[in-house]
């Protein structure tokens, strides 16, 4: 059973910093808001699930960096965001495999949906010192595929409905979201 956080940032700049030494969830959402991430995996065996969700509106910046201290650690990150207006949203996501640290896990999924005309920038990195080590790093950058939209609304789904239903399916990826725990980040999928 993995220990769960839930974070709901809401127009807000703020660091965060994590020693995980127990099977983590960690499931972060955020409004317009600017953050730093640094997550250590501390103890052999770990694993660290870290879903990072957010809506922007102005100019921000999302940069998460995961240690891994010791061997057999694993870690999946999966960033999506959208922004909404004709702003900038930068995701730095950095994984660290350090030389000592074998048979670890490292891997990221980073997508950045642009609404309008934003400027989105993803840098994923993998610095890894072992060779002993399964990592890997996906990126997107774009809007929703046509292809989706034409299925929905071919269904009698209005366009408004249809972003709709793409915008909680992305941003909500994961089941094990307990809802509640979200409401305002729920409600801000519905002003969009």
């Amino acid at each position: 059973m993995s220990k769960k956080i839930y974070i709901v940032d809401d127009n807000e700049n703020k660091n965060y910093k994590y020693n995980i030494k127990e099977d983590t969830d960690i499931y972060h959402f955020s409004i317009n808001s600017s953050c730093e991430v640094e997550i250590d995996l501390e103890k052999e065996g770990v694993c660290l699930n870290y879903f990072y969700n957010n809506i922007n509106y102005d100019d921000n910046k999302f940069s998460i960096k995961v240690n891994h201290l010791k061997s057999n650690t694993h870690s999946e990150l999966y960033n999506h965001g959208v922004n909404v207006f004709c702003n900038k949203l930068m995701y730095y996501v950095d994984g660290v495999v350090l030389k000592n640290s074998s048979k670890c896990i490292c891997n990221q999924d980073n997508q950045i949906i642009n609404m309008d005309n934003g400027k989105s920038t993803i840098c994923p990195n993998l610095l890894i010192d072992n060779y002993d080590v399964d990592s890997n790093h996906a990126a997107y950058i774009g809007k929703f595929k046509d292809e989706y939209m034409f299925y929905l609304m071919s269904r009698g789904i209005s366009r408004e409905e249809a972003y709709r239903l793409l915008l909680h399916g992305f941003l909500i990826n994961s089941e094990k979201i307990e809802k509640d725990k979200i409401e305002l980040f729920l409600n801000e999928i519905e002003k969009i």
